[in-house]
């Protein structure tokens, strides 16, 4: 991938994730609250739904753009004709390993900010020098496992699906999608892959939120959807999927919409500097 397309998808992806992250933050909090194990209202219900977001504002820009900076490095080191039908293999290859580095950055962000909506009353700074503390660094990234395990299920339904549904439309009228379309795409294959990987979602979030050393707390995914279904069923298997598939397809059309656009624009720009 040449200098400007590297430069143009680091820092589209970055202003996409912070964009999405802080826009969204209040469904994301309730989806969290109601996914914890102490239940919703316990949780802090509708209260101080903003409760994290330093973590979240901090993490985003580096998580959304290392995402798109090896999304789109693999993409096109898998060169493949636009025919091929290998395409979408190549857009799930590109996804996969686009989250497993975006996770690096992702998870202790994560791990700091779900414990921070479930206890509004402490502090960001609080709650990350508590980890480091009583855990140390394995522990901001407790549920990186967990979170890959989900974030590649996600992936390789959302980015085919997405890159599928642009070549749809792009067919039927006969020129590229333009960057609303692309955002409506984004918004239903991000509101699909929500839905189908709920469950993953869940055990990631009880594994982040528990007990320092509890037998969820070590981080065995099956484990922690077992002890779920045995307490509360289908329904906590798929429990906060509704804020979840809002958050997702809203953050679908702003995160692929904004990170189309601004791509282009970045692109634009370098074409026409001398």
């Amino acid at each position: 991938m040449d200098r400007p397309g590297f430069t143009a998808s680091l820092v589209a992806g970055g202003i996409a994730g912070v964009s999405v992250d802080l826009i969204l933050f209040p469904l994301d909090t309730i989806k969290t609250r109601l996914q914890s194990p102490q239940g919703f209202n316990k949780a802090g219900g509708f209260r101080g739904i903003y409760a994290g977001v330093p973590s979240a504002a901090i993490g985003s820009f580096p998580n959304a753009a290392a995402f798109f900076i090896t999304y789109e490095y693999v993409k096109w080191l898998l060169h493949t004709d636009s025919t091929s039908y290998l395409m979408p293999v190549k857009h799930m290859l590109a996804a996969s390993a686009g989250e497993a580095v975006a996770c690096l950055i992702r998870v202790p962000s994560e791990v700091v900010k779900q414990r921070a909506q479930v206890s509004a009353s402490s502090t960001t700074f609080q709650i990350f020098s508590n980890i480091l503390y009583e855990e140390g660094i394995q522990g901001l990234y407790r549920g990186y496992k967990s979170t890959v395990l989900r974030e590649i299920p996600f992936s390789l339904v959302q980015f085919p699906l997405w890159e599928s549904l642009k070549a749809l439309w792009s067919w039927r009228q006969n020129h590229v999608v333009d960057s609303w379309q692309s955002a409506v795409c984004g918004a239903f294959a991000g509101g699909f892959a929500a839905a189908v990987t709920t469950p993953l979602d869940v055990a990631k979030t009880r594994i982040m939120l528990a007990k320092a050393g509890s037998s969820t707390a070590s981080g065995n995914v099956l484990s922690a959807l077992h002890g779920v279904w045995r307490s509360q069923g289908l329904a906590g298997l798929f429990a906060g999927v509704f804020p979840r598939m809002a958050a997702i397809s809203l953050g679908g059309f702003i995160f692929l919409g904004a990170y189309d656009q601004t791509r282009s624009l970045l692109l634009e720009v370098g074409r026409k500097s001398p």
